[in-house]
């Protein structure tokens, strides 16, 4: 049991979760505990990627080797600080609100991941009683962590994907141009846009998140190099795992029956296609990067009862997923699409990159879309990338990038000094 665990700290030394008494008690915050509930997980081990779940062992001081000798010795177990700041958590579930979703932020250069938000959520001092026999959905998926377990369509988030093997395949793709009626016939059917661009070049394409253009793209790719990109980029081949023990569900994209209207589709991030936020976030720091992925993590350190850190995180690199060639032409191409589509007001002095999605999940008409945006901050001393996702909502432009605009709004507070 938590009955003898040590405390969960932020980075910040702020304690979300220690033992008085043999009792577990938690942030006298309530936004804390609501931003938090899933990071650190709750008592009976219902949310499994909970670090009260799954560093239960270093919290309780329990090892393989030794047993509980350390238990008996020191009377309780490990202290565990994570890499997350409440206060950039706290801003994230507040901008989130009643909507369900997860807004995951990370440094690009080391992997630490400072904020991780997954709604619905509840105050682990306060559990609503019918949550297992609640029938309005109120609590659908309350115990999963949307930003490691969660599988989204992308959308036009996946344009980054189209784009980059796009840039990697079609010699002369910067000067081409493609003409947007509002729909484009590809095969047997149409791709439909959200409108009517007239002429685009790649990078105008890039910036109206044009489906015309980009089905066209897609097609002349055709499935196989799509693919290849995607899974170069962990779509169907890696789970991320985070501090080594929270495995996180695994991207697909599959084209090998797809017709040229799928492919299209594909192309733009509908289909089949599914993205993990975590990879998501993992792929566009990489961007960030020139081009190298690091692994992300969320345990910084563990102490022991004597004050001694027996393990503490390191950063590490998951080799390179673009040519830093490629990765500059789309940091370019991002960094465009917030100064002449977006608006840098939204993201003041933080030369903000980015890319939006609406994705469409249903084929009924009343359904509401998801919006997802991901993006970072080219800036040296704000090194951090962003995932937004809001299930069930308006577009990405109305709900998905005000909420990351309060968010690197506080990330620029708590780390630009």
């Amino acid at each position: 049991s938590l009955a003898t665990a040590g405390d969960v700290k932020d980075i910040n030394g702020i304690i979300l979760a220690s033992t008085q008494n043999g009792a577990r008690i938690y942030n006298p915050s309530k936004n804390i505990r609501l931003s938090t509930l899933h990071t650190v997980g709750d008592n009976a081990g219902f949310i499994a990627s909970g670090i009260q779940t799954s560093f239960k062992d270093e919290l309780t001081g329990y090892t393989l080797v030794d047993g509980v000798y350390n238990l008996k010795r020191y009377g309780k177990g490990n202290d565990v600080t994570l890499t997350i700041n409440s206060k950039v958590c706290s801003t994230a579930y507040k901008a989130l609100g009643e909507r369900r979703g997860t807004v995951a932020v990370m440094n690009y250069k080391t992997g630490e991941l400072i904020c991780i938000v997954s709604t619905p959520t509840y105050d682990i001092l306060n559990k609503p009683e019918n949550i297992l026999t609640d029938t309005s959905g109120k609590y659908d998926g309350i115990y999963m962590n949307r930003f490691f377990a969660g599988l989204y369509t992308p959308g036009s988030t996946f344009k980054v994907i189209t784009a980059a093997c796009a840039i990697e395949n079609i010699p002369d793709i910067y000067t081409r141009t493609f003409e947007c009626e509002g729909k484009v016939q590809i095969g047997e059917g149409y791709v439909i846009c959200s409108d009517t661009h007239g002429e685009v070049d790649f990078e105008k394409a890039m910036n109206k998140s044009c489906n015309c253009a980009f089905a066209v793209i897609a097609n002349e790719l055709g499935s196989e190099k799509l693919t290849v990109t995607a899974e170069r980029l962990g779509f169907n081949t890696k789970n991320i795992t985070v501090s080594n023990k929270i495995k996180c569900a695994k991207s697909k994209l599959k084209l090998t029956e797809a017709s040229a209207l799928d492919i299209g589709w594909a192309g733009i991030g509908q289909y089949t296609t599914l993205i993990n936020p975590c990879q998501m976030l993992t792929m566009i720091s990489a961007v960030a990067n020139k081009g190298v992925a690091v692994s992300p993590y969320l345990v910084s350190e563990i102490m022991n009862p004597e004050g001694e850190v027996t393990f503490y995180e390191k950063t590490k690199t998951l080799g390179e997923l673009f040519d830093p060639s490629v990765a500059q032409s789309l940091d370019n191409l991002l960094r465009s699409n917030v100064k002449n589509q977006y608006g840098d007001f939204y993201f003041p002095s933080m030369d903000m990159c980015g890319k939006t999605g609406t994705a469409e999940i249903s084929d009924d008409e009343d359904a509401k879309p998801n919006a997802l945006f991901v993006g970072y901050s080219q800036n040296e001393d704000m090194p951090f990338a962003i995932v937004v996702v809001v299930e069930n909502t308006t577009s990405a432009i109305k709900s998905a990038v005000p909420i990351a605009s309060s968010v690197m709004k506080e990330v620029k507070n708590q780390y630009v000094k």
